[in-house]
């Protein structure tokens, strides 16, 4: 156990499973982040942010990506003729800060037809949306649901933050010979003997990273695979009948991942390694969203996918930068500079520009 680090229980619910053989990653990271007790996103901790937290999202570095949003889905209702209400669903809400910024930013008829769900199943995440949607939520304009809570079919949005990368996936490997999957095999010992690369039917991750791997299959080439995908994509998507599906997620098309040898990612205290077995419970774990992947299913769904782009590239094409520079010059300096911080960060590739992806897609 990493220092400063408590105790979690899962820890021996792990344990007794190893006693009876591996645990592939996957796995591990369903326990890990959603043990309806134990689990990263189940505890009554609240996880986001910087000081003495595991990490921060878009939201903790200032309004504009809800504004931008906003300004998008404005669009939207206007395309779709101002559906009156315009739902504006969002998976994996976290705290509600994006439906926080968003609502704040919409202006005229379009912010009054607007009706927003918070979709989390984390207790802590619905106890902060409480207090930063408590406008909208008094006023009817938002409310709260589990992620199995049934939505009726709606016209508007189906928008998220950073939901993909935590479903549990799978690492692979092609040896030249057989895939090889990821397993965990121990928690304690030299780190080099706590996991090892298993033989395993691959089913339909095999053929998947085939015929996605640039100049054929190479020895040690391998990618993450989630398998829950297909069933999660249905499940968000059966309600809009028509509108926009739009996510902010990092990943990378499936050549290139399959190239770098994608694997799990742990977070904890601002610091990213590939340690995913340490700390189950109590650190984040993630994976690289296989884009290519995700916008096939979205086409198999009946969505008319867009081109990818870059979270820099898609706020450049959708904010008014220049209005935003005029409003700027009213405000005090510090926050004028906290304004501009906050695009830089949003649109540089060293920042979140590049590392960050915006899937569309039309219905």
């Amino acid at each position: 156990m990493p220092p400063n680090v408590p105790f979690n229980p899962i820890t021996e619910t792990i344990k007794k499973i190893l006693s009876n053989g591996s645990l592939p990653a996957s796995e591990f990271m369903a326990l890990a982040l959603y043990h309806p007790e134990h689990g990263y996103y189940r505890r009554g901790v609240s996880q986001w942010g910087f000081d003495g937290k595991d990490y921060y999202t878009a939201l903790d570095l200032g309004p504009l990506l809800g504004e931008a949003i906003a300004i998008r889905l404005h669009q939207v209702w206007l395309e779709l003729d101002r559906p009156d209400p315009f739902t504006i669903l969002e998976q994996g809400a976290g705290r509600g800060w994006l439906g926080r910024d968003l609502l704040k930013a919409a202006t005229g008829d379009f912010s009054q037809s607007i009706r927003y769900i918070h979709c989390d199943d984390s207790p802590i995440a619905k106890q902060e949306a409480l207090i930063a949607l408590d406008y909208w939520l008094n006023s009817g304009q938002a409310c709260l649901k589990n992620q199995s809570d049934e939505t009726d079919s709606f016209a508007g949005a189906i928008i998220s933050n950073e939901l993909f990368d935590a479903l549990p996936a799978q690492p692979w490997r092609w040896d030249g010979g057989e895939w090889k999957r990821e397993v965990l095999i121990s928690l304690e010992g030299e780190d080099t003997g706590l996991t090892q690369w298993e033989a395993a039917e691959p089913g339909e991750a095999g053929d998947w990273f085939s015929r996605h791997a640039e100049g054929g299959l190479q020895p040690d080439d391998g990618s993450i695979w989630t398998e829950s995908l297909p069933c999660i994509l249905e499940t968000i998507c059966k309600p809009m009948r028509k509108g926009l599906f739009l996510a902010i997620d990092y990943g990378d098309t499936a050549p290139r991942l399959i190239a770098k040898r994608a694997g799990l990612r742990r977070y904890l205290k601002h610091q990213t390694d590939g340690r995913w077995w340490e700390a189950p419970g109590n650190s984040d774990l993630t994976a690289d969203v296989d884009l290519t992947r995700l916008t096939y299913l979205l086409e198999r769904q009946g969505l008319r996918p867009q081109k990818l782009a870059t979270l820099g590239q898609w706020i450049c094409a959708n904010a008014p930068l220049a209005q935003w520079e005029a409003e700027w010059q009213e405000l005090r300096q510090s926050e004028r500079t906290a304004r501009k911080q906050n695009l830089m960060q949003l649109t540089l590739p060293n920042a979140m520009g590049d590392r960050f992806k915006v899937v569309q897609a039309n219905l």
